[in-house]
């Protein structure tokens, strides 16, 4: 990955994922957090969907992170006045480590497969507390007979159906409180701004930038294509003792 073009595409973007603030109210609703939760945003990007963790449950505490220094700036800017949101660079495998874990709800937008799924639930249930809440957004089929466009959308990622997830969280500890596919207007929240940014820097000229701009025009193409048979599952689940 060509870090530089990378964030020279994405630079600014309102979010680096598909989804939106529904989502969020959604898990926070079905998670039944107590006044004063402590909540991390786990490789938050820019932080899209800070304010709506913040404002989920009165008094709540919210850690946005990322590894990303670009991501990290965006944020630090975005949250300075506020009070209830703190921003820090770290590692998603290390989130055990903060020192503000363990948490009461963990929310991990489109970034567990960077772990692997079942390697991140388990790196997730530590650094919750014991009946803490992970919602998290997956690759998932949602077809028994996915063609080869939609296999191919995931670059080799070992994708499941709905039914492999939720047997997953079991696996790993966790209690299934619910799960919903990221509807197609989460995933235009994520492209359409990102087109509207390929199509402004396409018209600056930059060479430098086209295999970038093209690359990242091809993925919005590519699940337009292929979004009936795959797409994001989110899942909230239990952490059981």
């Amino acid at each position: 990955m060509d870090w530089r073009t990378f964030f020279e595409v994405h630079k600014d973007l309102p979010r680096e994922g598909p989804g939106t603030s529904g989502d969020v109210i959604w898990a926070t609703d079905l998670a039944g957090l107590a006044e004063g939760a402590v909540i991390c945003d786990a490789a938050a990007g820019p932080g899209a969907d800070v304010d709506a963790l913040a404002q989920a449950v009165p008094g709540a505490q919210v850690l946005a992170f990322d590894k990303q220094t670009a991501f990290v700036a965006q944020m630090t800017a975005r949250f300075s006045g506020a009070p209830n949101v703190a921003v820090q660079q770290a590692d998603l495998a290390q989130i055990a480590d903060l020192p503000q874990a363990p948490f009461d709800m963990i929310w991990c937008a489109g970034a567990l497969y960077f772990l692997g799924l079942d390697q991140g639930l388990q790196i997730m249930r530590r650094a919750l507390k014991a009946g803490g809440v992970l919602a998290f957004s997956e690759p998932c089929y949602f077809t028994e007979t996915p063609g080869p466009e939609a296999r191919a959308f995931w670059d080799g990622y070992p994708t499941r159906d709905r039914a492999g997830i939720a047997a997953a969280v079991t696996a790993a500890g966790f209690e299934t409180l619910g799960a919903r596919d990221v509807s197609d207007a989460g995933w235009e929240a994520y492209y359409q701004p990102m087109e509207a940014r390929i199509a402004m820097l396409r018209a600056k000229g930059d060479q430098g930038l086209t295999e970038m701009l093209d690359m990242c025009a091809k993925e919005a193409q590519d699940w337009r294509a292929v979004r009936s048979q795959t797409g994001y599952l989110l899942s909230v689940a239990r952490r059981l003792s």
